[in-house]
């Protein structure tokens, strides 16, 4: 049998199995309607260097061309640009930070988190090059950058909150994360809640400095799908998880190519792209969502009631028990354990 044939065809046996766990209060016969759809469309992010990989090779457009089914790519600047995408339906797989993904579903945005992407530590706080402030408590009363609803600005959220300020204490500059570097070196701010790899160039290139740093405040890389789109196609779902794993292995084995692709796609320097998948991005960790995850999620969800980040009496805890789907991932670390190895386009 055919290796790449034999891969999925140990996909399509664990969906069938699976799916109606995904496809609770539904009927089995409706989520396991496999009329495909023209096109998958998913999000790629300088921030999810997986999503890069399987967009460079193209192992995905490989793999559903028999099937003709187009992929279409979006390029995604944060979590917030991800959600609204797939708040809109214009993705069907978008690329966030896990406290932007709960923040998202309990604010009633219907999607699951299907992938763990990476464990980084892609957030900090970060002064320029000269700046006179150095502690966390030095910020009461500075404008500060940050882009609302993604992990940096909880990461400065819980920052605050840690020396006993909160988000009023400071002046939010509201900014996509590539604004808030060029105002924070060009003195428009006094601090800036940092994303990767903004950050590691604006160290490297302009001697910003990181004020705090804290990894166990930043949560997780996810990859989340439309509600929609994963009960109508639970098959398919699976088999763009297993490219994603692909691209993971491929990553892990080939880490001087994968720093030179982020370099190329993200327009930074090579020593920048090291910074952020060397020293600060984890994919070893289990890509599929679990207790873990959402024990670094409860932690933040004192933040939205605090900084009134979701409607009055929303529970979010609730909202939690639902967001996160790991049958998918599951089923796509079994098949990409199946596969092959790993091998670049040619």
């Amino acid at each position: 049998m055919n290796k790449d044939r034999g891969r999925w065809l140990v996909v399509a046996l664990l969906a069938l199995v699976l799916a109606p766990v995904v496809g609770a209060g539904r009927s089995g016969q409706a989520v396991l309607a496999q009329e495909g759809p023209e096109t998958v469309r998913l999000d790629y992010a300088y921030y999810n260097p997986s999503s890069l990989v399987l967009r460079r090779f193209g192992w995905l457009e490989e793999e559903l061309t028999a099937d003709e089914i187009g992929v279409e790519w979006t390029l995604s600047a944060g979590s917030n640009k991800a959600n609204e995408f797939l708040r809109a339906e214009a993705v069907d797989f978008g690329s966030t930070a896990g406290a932007a993904a709960l923040l998202a579903a309990a604010n009633g945005s219907p999607i699951r988190t299907v992938y763990v992407y990476s464990k980084p530590e892609w957030a900090a706080l970060v002064v320029a090059e000269g700046s006179e402030i150095t502690e966390v408590a030095q910020l009461k009363g500075k404008k500060v950058a940050a882009t609302k609803g993604t992990d940096p600005y909880f990461f400065l959220l819980r920052s605050l909150a840690e020396v006993g300020l909160s988000g009023s204490d400071v002046e939010v500059v509201n900014l996509q994360h590539a604004d808030g570097r060029t105002a924070l070196e060009r003195g428009q701010v006094d601090a800036w809640a940092g994303l990767d790899p903004h950050m590691a160039a604006s160290e490297l290139d302009a001697g910003s400095r990181l004020l705090y740093r804290n990894i166990d405040f930043n949560t997780y890389g996810f990859l989340n799908a439309r509600t929609e789109f994963v009960e109508a196609y639970p098959e398919l779902t699976t088999r763009v998880l297993t490219g994603y794993e692909r691209a993971r292995t491929w990553i892990l084995e080939n880490p001087d190519e994968a720093a030179q692709i982020l370099a190329e796609e993200a327009k930074i320097s090579i020593e920048v792209a090291r910074r952020e998948l060397e020293e600060r991005t984890v994919l070893t960790t289990s890509p599929v969502p679990g207790d873990e995850h959402a024990e670094t999620l409860r932690a933040v969800i004192p933040i939205f009631a605090a900084e009134n980040q979701v409607r009055p009496g929303t529970d979010v805890e609730a909202v939690l028990g639902e967001l996160l789907a790991p049958a998918f991932a599951e089923q796509a670390v079994a098949a990409a354990g199946a596969a092959p190895a790993a091998t670049p386009a040619p």
